[in-house]
This record gives C-alpha cells, sequence and structure tokens, in this order.
C-alpha cells in the first residue's frame, strides 16, 4: 500500500468515527446517567439510523436491543466501538473489535496514562495492537464525539436537551467541559457539524481532526480547544493548509505556569511554551482566541457565509450611547476603525432626525419622536448597512419597546438582499425574550452574539480571516 493510499485510509477510518453504519457499545448497561445504557439511549433519542449492537455478560436486552455477551458473539461485522469497561479488559476487546471489522473505537474509560505509568504502558500497548490493524483510537478518558447530521451523539453521559441544529461548525476538544454533555445544543441553538473529544489523545490527535474536518463537506468553519500537540510540524502544515479553505480558530489554555501543572496532570502530557504555541498559530493562519465563550461563538460569524470584509471599516447603530463607547474601545484595540458615513448617508439622517447623522448612529435619543417607529428604525438600519464606506455592520439593539417583530422581519427581509457582514448584540429586561429573539435571527441569517466585546471579536476574527486567506493564496501562486 502506498503512502497516499495509506493516508485515505486513515481518513476513511477516522470517519467511521463520526459516521458509521454499526457500532458496538461494550460496558455496562444498567441505567444510569452515565454508561452504556445511556450512550444507547442518546444514539436512539437524536435518531441514529445504524446498528447499535449492546455487549455485556450479562446478555439479555437493552431498550429493545438484543444484547451479546461478548463482541465475539455478534452476527455481524461492526464499524465502530465504544468502550467503557474496566481498563486492564482492553486489550483483548480492542483484538476482538479489530477481529469483528472495526475500523475505529472510541475509549471512555481513563485509568490509564493521565493516572500513572502503569496506566502510560496500557495504553501504549492498545494503540500498538490497533495500529498493527490500522484501527484507529481516540481516547482514552474521552467523552465521544457528536454528528448532527446522522444522530450519531455518541455520549457515555445523559444530554439533558432534546434536539440538536446541525450546522457547519466542527468543535475540537480535549476536555469534557466542551463534550456534547456540557453545551447547550437546544437553548443556545448551537450549529455544530461535528463534535469529537479526543481525552488522553494516544491516537488521533488535533492534526488528524483538523485535515478530516478540513475534508469535511459540512464543516465551514473549525474551532479547537488545544492543550498539547503532539507532532508540531504535522499540527502547523496541516493547519496551513486547511486555513486557505476554512478558517481555524484556537483556545490554548495553560499560559500561566500553575496552569500548565495542572493541564500536564490533565492530559498526560507537557503542552510545551505558550510563546510558541502564539507564534506557530500565527504562522499557520490559525485565529487565537482567550476564553470557552470566543472559542463558541466567533465561529458563527463565519457559519452565515458572508462576504469577507475588504477592509476594517465597522458601521455601528446603537440605541445606547454608552454601548457605543464600549464597542468602539473593543473595536479600536482589535485594529478595527468606525467609518464615516457618506455624505448621502449623513444627509438622509439628518432629515429623519437632525443630529442623527453623526458617527457612529446613537439611536436612543431620536427613537422616541419617531411617530412611525418600525419603519424609521429599519430605515436607519438599512442606511447603515448599504453605505459604501462600511465593510461590516455592528448592531446594538434594544428589545424594551414596541415594534419588535415587524423590525425583526424587516431584519430577516434586509439579510436576504446582503452579504455585508452583521454583528448584533441585543439588550433588554427580559430573559425569555432576548433568547427567543435571538433564535429568530441566529435562524435567519444574522448572527447575536452573548456579549458587545464578543460581537467585536468576532468581527475582528473576521478581518483577520480575510488576511491570513489572502496572504496564504499569495504564497500559493508564488
Amino acid at each position: 500500500m502506498t503512502s497516499s493510499q495509506q493516508e485515505a485510509k486513515s481518513l476513511d477510518n477516522i470517519a467511521a468515527l463520526f459516521e458509521p453504519n454499526s457500532v458496538a457499545i461494550i460496558g455496562s448497561t444498567k441505567e444510569g446517567f452515565f454508561g452504556g445504557y445511556t450512550a444507547i439511549r442518546n444514539l436512539q433519542k437524536f435518531g441514529f439510523k445504524g446498528k447499535i449492537y449492546p455487549v455485556n455478560p450479562g446478555g439479555g436486552e437493552v431498550l429493545g436491543l438484543k444484547a451479546y455477551p461478548t463482541v465475539s458473539s455478534i452476527p455481524e461485522p461492526i464499524d465502530a466501538a465504544m468502550i467503557m469497561t474496566s481498563s486492564k479488559a482492553y486489550p483483548q476487546i480492542i483484538e476482538d473489535i479489530i477481529a469483528k471489522g472495526a475500523k475505529a473505537a472510541t475509549i471512555v474509560s481513563d485509568g490509564f496514562a493521565e493516572r500513572d505509568e502503569e496506566g502510560a504502558r496500557l495504553q501504549r500497548r492498545i494503540v500498538e495492537i490497533a495500529k498493527k490493524a490500522g484501527l484507529r483510537i481516540i481516547g482514552p478518558n474521552t467523552v465521544g464525539v457528536a454528528n448532527t447530521s446522522n444522530g450519531f451523539m455518541a455520549n457515555p453521559y445523559i444530554l439533558q436537551f432534546d434536539k440538536v441544529y446541525p450546522g457547519s461548525i466542527a468543535l475540537y476538544t480535549q476536555s469534557g467541559m466542551l463534550g456534547s454533555q456540557a453545551l447547550a445544543f437546544e437553548d443556545s441553538r448551537l450549529r455544530i457539524s461535528k463534535l469529537i473529544d479526543v481525552g488522553n489523545k494516544s491516537d488521533v490527535d488535533e492534526s488528524d481532526a483538523l485535515e478530516y474536518f478540513g475534508n469535511d463537506p459540512h464543516t465551514d468553519v473549525i474551532s479547537m480547544h488545544v492543550e498539547s500537540v503532539r507532532d508540531g510540524r504535522r499540527f502547523m502544515q496541516t493547519a496551513r493548509s486547511v486555513a486557505a479553505r476554512k478558517p481555524v480558530i484556537a483556545l490554548k489554555p495553560g499560559r500561566e505556569k500553575e496552569a500548565a501543572i495542572a493541564l500536564a496532570s490533565h492530559t498526560g502530557s507537557l503542552a510545551g511554551e505558550d510563546s510558541t504555541f502564539d507564534a506557530a498559530f500565527k504562522q499557520s493562519g490559525i485565529i487565537r482566541v482567550n476564553t470557552r465563550s470566543e472559542l463558541l461563538e466567533y465561529p458563527k460569524i463565519f457559519s452565515h457565509k458572508w462576504h469577507l470584509p475588504a477592509g476594517k471599516r465597522m458601521g455601528l447603530v446603537s440605541y445606547s450611547g454608552g454601548a457605543a463607547v464600549l464597542a468602539i474601545d473593543a473595536a479600536v484595540k482589535a485594529g478595527m476603525t468606525v467609518a464615516e458615513w457618506t455624505p448621502e448617508t449623513k444627509a438622509e439622517l439628518e432629515q429623519i432626525t437632525p443630529g442623527l447623522g453623526h458617527t457612529p448612529i446613537d439611536l436612543g435619543m431620536s427613537i422616541p419622536r419617531w411617530a412611525d417607529l418600525e419603519p424609521t428604525y429599519a430605515r436607519v438600519l438599512e442606511l447603515a448597512v448599504w453605505d459604501r464606506n462600511t465593510d461590516f455592520i455592528l448592531m446594538l439593539l434594544a428589545l424594551g419597546g414596541p415594534g419588535v417583530d415587524k423590525l425583526t422581519e424587516r431584519l430577516i427581509v434586509m439579510r436576504k438582499k446582503t452579504n455585508k457582514p452583521i454583528a448584533i448584540w441585543l439588550f433588554g429586561p427580559k430573559l425569555p425574550r432576548l433568547n427567543n429573539y435571538t433564535s429568530i435571527l441566529d435562524e435567519a441569517g444574522l448572527p447575536v452574539f452573548s456579549s458587545i466585546e464578543n460581537a467585536v471579536g468576532a468581527l475582528s476574527a473576521l478581518c483577520q480571516y480575510a488576511e491570513i486567506k489572502s496572504n496564504l493564496a499569495k504564497e500559493q501562486i508564488e
């Protein structure tokens, strides 16, 4: 087998983690908040159509499915396995699933390299057995994967939501804090395509996941929680290749010495100097973020398929002067400028209300004077969007007054007519009301952010990626 054929087979086997036609769930099948029973229930709940084979020495039946006492007693080949048993049983189980044709396995259990040297030796032995057969492994110490397009929500914990919204954001993590059991998929309407928690990263690592997501037709933007990197050169090469086509956003924790020590005990490996990561990310075309919130929110600006901005001129419309000042602080710090409206835009704004043509537009004192609130409000927003001096728009909108439904309708119509990037921050006295309109606007392709700073940061990330993509394209030509 040639090197390219081996690489293709490796990617195919990683794909089996997310897209199996059949999966064996190996481990306890007793009802509870964690384990094989719960993993099977999650797969059924979210509509996975493939075959599920529970494996437990007691046999019997689990959630309407026949349980098998051993892997070898399963009557058909399997594509993948999810294993949660005693760590010492793993070598034999790995050999058994290989014999059944498995291409990939998720090792949920802990007690391996993150614990002690004996656990590290056992982990190495398992990987050696798997590599000889081409079996790809995620974990140990993982909560698994999620694929929203086929309902393969393979997680051993109870997923306390009832609906997922398929999207185009792929999420890579080395921590269960970003596993599907820890994310508000339904309430936050997370538009995730696929998610992988690699745990101890014994086999499948950041470069493997990045390469797979880079070739995944369901993924437009990639978010990565990177605690350590196994092969720096390969990771950088892969990232540059992918970043030329899709934005890659990364959160690298462990900046401080104390955090780095905690990181080593968590993952079973050292992470390296933070300054090295910072330089590597910049050279690779990766956009670095600083918080979990940013990692989850910034990708929204990319997933709505805007045109990349040609410049860094931000058109700002705000219901509140104070909110506008906060936005300007954040924008200038990020290297953006607040756009000056064209003379035509200023003239029409002044006709609507004297003084409204200033930069930015401050609606707070003007709105109470308008007899026809909704159409006037909507016209002001349209003027900002159509203004040729702006590369993107930030809207800081209040939901306290009347006419919100009609205004929302006008915004949605406007979105269909433009590909100029728009970010929105909503504020108001009722959280359910804010959440409702956030969902409506997000659904229509108008991303709403949880804070002014995240809205500005997402626009900044969009500008960064426009430069990254342009620079990488020039390098390829040269």
